[in-house]
């Protein structure tokens, strides 16, 4: 009976906690290395497929790098980031997809229309495969799309942080008039996305910070939110006895010289203490390029003792890890901040801002300052550079709570109480 029951979704719901499902991940697009998207959708299908269901990603390009067993289901869009010469990218083609039209009108006048696209084309693929999935689960596309794929199928969605906080901190420090209007053009799609986050319901957000942000900025009901803690890659991000801390070295990571990031605090802390302790030196993982980050270090003088890294392998960023005295993630807001996590798993001692999720992350294990305060940064990375003990006692929390909270397979089993979840309002409605 049960077997027979199985092949519909609203059997699944009644069928019990056991019965393995058939889940599409969605993610407008989901690049293996940069961002955050592409590095949740491969870890979260993995320990799906691990929990014992079948797990089919639904992505635009760049494509993510999967597990073997997990199905890649390619919904290509323009990509105009890639194009030489966005404008003339579009051909006759095109014109019969109102997806891509959309696209490439939107990204010609400076707005981002990837995820409204992605929606749609989505939407087609769904419609075209009735039956196939027992669940849709989306990667903060947050597009419309997903409230007329909800009617058939059960849609559960992963808000990390509600991107209204980027706009405003990107507003914040821009002067230029031109500029803002540009910003506010770029950032119109967050629109959309409030208005879907408030219509959609169960929302799974990985911190308490994540969700305060969405109630306030995009007026989501917090009976709506399930909190459940981003997972870690602990085969790569783990302490490595063969690798001796250089008490000498101080890491961060800066995925983009945004306002967001907080990089230039960490550069005037860096030069407060950078005389008392001549041989400090900071090692950024990522890219420097002209912005805040490049002026603050002209302004402190201090280019030969800051180092940049960018492009570098998940291994060869443990490996840092493992090597820092001392990492700082120096955010103004982190949705949940994966970098302090991956540090903490690698028992490196962290000190992070109150920048939203990052005291979540650092629990009772970090040092935690004022976002902002560079010179509460500067006294308290002095304290554990002439502290060798204290930096251990932080470090072996670190990794004690690492070990307990950031794991992918506990992620993974919060997701699919969701799924239940969403399967069994739809069977009653």
């Amino acid at each position: 009976m049960l077997k027979h029951l199985s092949n519909s979704a609203d059997a699944r719901s009644v069928a019990g906690d056991d019965v393995p499902l058939r889940i599409l991940l969605a993610s407008y697009r989901s690049h293996p290395h940069v961002g955050g998207q592409g590095v949740y959708v491969r870890h979260l299908s993995k320990a799906l497929l691990e929990l014992g269901h079948s797990v089919d990603v639904a992505s635009g390009p760049p494509y993510p790098e999967l597990a073997p067993g997990v199905g890649l289901v390619k919904l290509p869009s323009l990509d105009l980031f890639s194009e030489d010469n966005a404008l003339a990218a579009i051909r006759s083609k095109h014109f019969a997809s109102w997806s891509d039209v959309s696209e490439w009108l939107s990204h010609n006048s400076g707005a981002f229309g990837e995820p409204y696209a992605f929606g749609r084309r989505l939407r087609r693929f769904v419609d075209n495969n009735p039956g196939r999935y027992d669940v849709i689960h989306d990667n903060q596309t947050l597009a419309r799309a997903l409230l007329k794929i909800r009617k058939t199928v059960p849609v559960v969605t992963t808000l990390h942080h509600p991107i209204s906080i980027d706009l405003k901190l990107a507003l914040q420090s821009e002067k230029r008039w031109w500029m803002r209007m540009l910003i506010r053009r770029w950032h119109r799609f967050v629109r959309m996305q409030a208005q879907v986050a408030r219509k959609l319901d169960p929302i799974l957000t990985v911190s308490e910070a994540s969700k305060n942000a969405a109630m306030r900025d995009f007026g989501v009901p917090s009976q709506s939110f399930h909190v459940v803690p981003n997972g870690v890659d602990q085969t790569i991000f783990k302490p490595d006895l063969d690798i001796r801390r250089d008490e000498n070295m101080i890491v961060t990571t800066a995925s983009a010289d945004t306002p967001l990031k907080g990089l230039p605090v960490l550069i005037k802390a860096f030069a407060q203490i950078a005389s008392d302790f001549p041989k400090l030196r900071l090692v950024v993982i990522g890219r420097l390029r002209n912005g805040p980050t490049k002026d603050a270090i002209a302004a402190a003088g201090l280019r030969d003792r800051i180092e940049f890294r960018g492009g570098i392998s998940q291994e060869e960023i443990a490996r840092l890890f493992c090597q820092a005295a001392i990492m700082v993630s120096p955010s103004l807001f982190e949705g949940f901040g994966m970098p302090a996590a991956e540090a903490m798993a690698c028992a490196a001692p962290v000190i992070v801002s109150t920048g939203g999720a990052l005291p979540e992350v650092a629990g009772e294990a970090g040092l935690i300052t004022p976002k902002g305060d560079a010179s509460a940064l500067a006294a308290a990375m002095a304290d554990l550079l002439l502290n060798p003990a204290k930096r251990n006692a932080i470090g072996e929390a670190s990794l004690a709570r690492a070990r307990e909270v950031f794991s992918w397979p506990r992620h993974a089993r919060g997701a699919v109480a969701l799924y239940r979840k969403a399967l069994e309002t739809h069977a009653h409605h």
